[in-house]
């Protein structure tokens, strides 16, 4: 049985009011991969559009505060913890990003931190695009998540 469609066949948000509230994590992760010069612009602070990788951790934790206003059928949650790290690795020419969400509640963090990775991948992309229009999002999954009916995981 599809939880998110109706006895009518439409979508629908799913019922969670009668599970329990939960501490729950979430790390998921993205990947950039740019051009050397772009790089090493970033490493250096020469990006015109300022701090790339303070902007992005702002936009990161916004991208997950904000993800039920993005994916239609995902709950609001009691968001109260959120962080980002950038992984520079210059063999590769790219960040990894790392995104670890917490909440308190009825349902999973998964898809806040996938969001916020995401978003600060994104906004990597937009701060550096004058310098590299070839960067490349890519490798964006879960790593790992605890809490819930469904158990641990981790990739």
């Amino acid at each position: 049985m599809l939880t998110h469609i109706n006895e009518k066949g439409y979508a629908k948000m799913v019922d969670i009011s009668e599970k329990n509230d939960t501490k729950r994590k979430a790390i998921a992760k993205s990947k950039i991969t740019m051009s050397k010069e772009a790089l090493d612009k970033i490493k250096n602070g020469q990006i015109k559009k300022g701090d790339v990788l303070s902007v992005a951790q702002v936009a990161g934790i916004m991208g997950a505060k904000n993800t039920s206003m993005n994916i239609p059928m995902c709950h609001q949650i009691n968001l109260v913890g959120c962080d980002l790290e950038f992984e520079i690795d210059d063999e590769n020419c790219s960040i990894n990003i790392y995104a670890i969400c917490k909440c308190l509640g009825k349902t999973g963090v998964e898809m806040e931190a996938l969001n916020a990775c995401t978003t600060a991948a994104l906004t990597i992309y937009d701060m550096c695009k004058a310098v590299d229009k070839k960067m490349v999002i890519s490798d964006i999954h879960l790593v790992e998540k605890t809490g819930g009916k469904s158990g641990d995981f981790e990739f």
